[in-house]
């Protein structure tokens, strides 16, 4: 089944693949065989400028955790392991304190539906039955369309240290913001006998990589977004954690 044939995907689909043929049309006069990858890189830009308010909510929604992280502490002190009760004791400081748990994951769940239409725009061989032009684009040899397990595995293997260079970046970021995180909202280890304490702090650890695995099954398109992303986010917390109040 096509989804570019569907009543809702399909002009989202075209208003995509038109935008950023119209941004690679435009800048290849002086970017030549880069254009589409700047256009891809230039779409991310804007969407992270338009979601800036969201991340102004989501830095404030930080600090007034890091307000409650005491009051935190006294309540997981106070219920122990009665995991139901300690849920709905914070939630309801929560609730008293007017700070939402969720704010901190609004420009992810913004972005989720940009990031699925690069994925598409670069996956699929046509759009409404006609031929994706977006697929010939190619970046420093490898097409926008590869990601690097089919770059690895066709004639353009050569080619991969392009996708891997990009995947060593994204991971740097992914650590720089994690520590930055940390500093900036420590979180309490677990008491030694809670069940899965070691667990919980293992997947604190190594969740923030999946956005690494998913750029290297991804299209290069895709994993240029996310690389781009990253890196903004990383520097975006950092003017504003110390701007806004």
């Amino acid at each position: 089944m096509d989804l570019s044939t569907l009543p809702l995907v399909g002009p989202l689909l075209h208003g995509g693949a038109d935008l950023v043929a119209a941004l690679t049309a435009a800048l290849s006069p002086v970017a030549g065989s880069f254009a589409a990858a700047i256009a891809v890189v230039l779409l991310t830009l804007a969407v992270r400028l338009v979601l800036v308010p969201l991340s102004v909510l989501q830095v404030r929604a930080e600090r007034d955790r890091r307000r409650l992280a005491p009051q935190l502490a006294a309540l997981r002190k106070r219920y122990g392991r009665d995991t139901q009760r300690l849920q709905r004791a914070m939630q309801q400081l929560y609730t008293d304190e007017k700070v939402s748990p969720l704010a901190g994951c609004l420009p992810v769940l913004a972005q989720a539906p940009v990031v699925s239409l690069v994925y598409a725009l670069f996956t699929h061989a046509s759009i409404g039955g006609t031929a994706n032009t977006l697929l010939d684009a190619t970046f420093v040899g490898v097409p926008l369309g590869h990601s690097l397990i089919v770059t690895l595995t066709s004639p353009l293997w050569v080619h991969a240290w392009v996708v891997l260079v990009l995947l060593a970046v994204l991971a740097v970021v992914v650590e720089l913001s994690r520590r930055s995180n940390l500093h900036w909202n420590p979180v309490a280890a677990p008491e030694p006998g809670t069940p899965g304490a070691a667990a919980t702090v293992a997947v604190g650890r190594y969740v923030p990589f999946v956005t690494v695995v998913f750029a290297a099954i991804a299209p290069l398109a895709a994993a240029l977004y996310v690389v781009t992303s990253a890196a903004w986010t990383y520097g975006e917390r950092a003017v504003l954690r110390r701007v806004v109040r």
